[in-house]
């Protein structure tokens, strides 16, 4: 059908983990061919929206409503191995914990079944004013869902 296309992935979730598809372009590297390493956060930044996208959650719209958005308050990152031109990544995000203000995600990015990164990300909750404010009750209950059963409640 002329003039009909796909929506781009959002990835999905299985056992408590969102994984999302991502491919290595000529931009996203160095001379060397190498991803420069500030672009693995970049992955990961799509990784944390297209979850929040598939749990239901509407970030545009809770900003427009003058509700709050997310903003990084804490990362820690480890590089492992180099990712290349061309590869074929997946961005793995876990739920480790739910505050009333905040979600701490572990996130990986893998080749195949190898480790490239691994992180600790928490995001806050914040008005449109950059205060700290309590996250919706129906997204912390989404988030909920995807912490592992001993966690849950």
């Amino acid at each position: 059908m002329a003039g009909v296309f796909p929506a781009p992935a959002s990835g999905q979730i299985d056992a408590g983990v969102h994984r999302l598809a991502v491919r290595v372009y000529f931009e996203d590297t160095d001379l060397s061919g190498i991803v420069y390493h500030a672009n693995y956060l970049r992955f990961m930044e799509r990784g944390r929206s297209d979850l929040l996208r598939v749990l239901g959650i509407a970030q545009r719209a809770a900003f427009e409503a003058g509700e709050g958005v997310y903003a990084v308050a804490d990362l820690q990152i480890r590089y492992v191995r180099p990712a290349r031109l061309e590869d074929d990544l997946v961005v793995e995000t876990r739920c480790l914990s739910i505050g009333g203000a905040s979600v701490t995600m572990d996130q990986r990015i893998l080749r195949g079944g190898e480790l490239l990164i691994e992180a600790t990300v928490r995001a806050g909750f914040l008005t449109p004013e950059g205060r700290p404010r309590r996250q919706p009750a129906d997204w912390v209950e989404k988030f909920r869902s995807m912490l592992p059963h001993t966690q849950a409640r």
